[in-house]
């Protein structure tokens, strides 16, 4: 496939200019002028660049692409080392930031409510990124720590109950900042270093809030409005919309696809 056509495909399907970001969206660097063999990850790591090359890529599709907002615009350490393999082995870079959290189908919040079950019911805080829903039935009626409540709505016993789930899908021990105790069914998520979002969420009206990172006021702010933060990862919580976004491209175009995870504690 052409890679402007591709290029141009997911430019439009993502919506990148809806958004103000803190980046560069789309083509970041330039490579083969054909993609056959596309790679995708969450973030452009050198070990993610040696992977791709490995796999003989002419594309790396990641989320945290290499030029953000207040770098000082030299190439040297690590930079050096991340790009110089790109333009050596002649990889185009294509990186989707807030475009790829925000998407309704491909985007990492809806790609992690997808797989926590949860029916989204409506956005929230800046830019509409945030998303909050309820436990869908025909997924969860039957994990432990779920039940139905006296009119019939389904719930996590607990706060405690949601976090045991959360961690049972992403293969990660989260944080639990525990607010009230009691059932949870109204709950907003925001993938990421989605800190800022809690207040949004309160504002929402959700019961527990999830999201890649905590800092420490978001701890206080938990106990005292009483609503509960888990904090599953930021790597951990964004691994999921663009693996969905290059098996699209697989589907759609007949591209080779290989979503390669680079483990990350943070």
């Amino acid at each position: 496939m052409d890679r402007n056509e591709l290029l141009a495909s997911l430019n439009a399907a993502l919506e990148i200019d809806r958004y103000k970001d803190y980046c560069p969206n789309g083509l970041q660097v330039e490579g083969r002028a054909d993609v056959c063999r596309v790679v995708t990850g969450v973030t452009a790591s050198l070990a993610l660049i040696e992977r791709a090359i490995e796999l003989q890529a002419d594309t790396l599709l990641v989320h945290h692409g290499l030029f953000w907002r207040g770098h000082d615009g030299t190439v040297t350490g690590w930079m050096r080392k991340r790009l110089g393999l790109l333009l050596q082995h002649d990889i185009n870079l294509l990186a989707y930031h807030l475009p790829l959290d925000g998407h309704v189908q491909w985007g990492n919040n809806a790609q992690l409510g997808a797989r926590l079950g949860l029916i989204v019911e409506g956005r929230f805080g800046d830019q509409q990124l945030g998303f909050w829903g309820r436990p869908d039935p025909t997924r969860l009626n039957l994990v432990h720590g779920v039940q139905s409540s006296a009119t019939g709505v389904l719930q996590f016993a607990g706060a405690h109950s949601l976090a045991t789930h959360v961690t049972n899908i992403l293969g990660r021990q989260v944080v639990l900042v525990e607010g009230d105790v009691g059932p949870v069914e109204r709950i907003a998520w925001c993938t990421g270093g989605a800190q800022s979002y809690f207040e949004a969420a309160i504002a929402a009206g959700a019961q527990v809030f999830i999201t890649g990172e905590i800092s420490e006021p978001q701890a206080h702010y938990a106990r005292e409005c009483g609503v509960s933060y888990i904090a599953c990862g930021h790597h951990a919580s964004e691994r999921y919309g663009v693996a969905a976004l290059g098996a699209l491209l697989a589907a759609q175009y007949g591209l080779h696809h290989e979503f390669v995870d680079i483990d990350n504690p943070a």
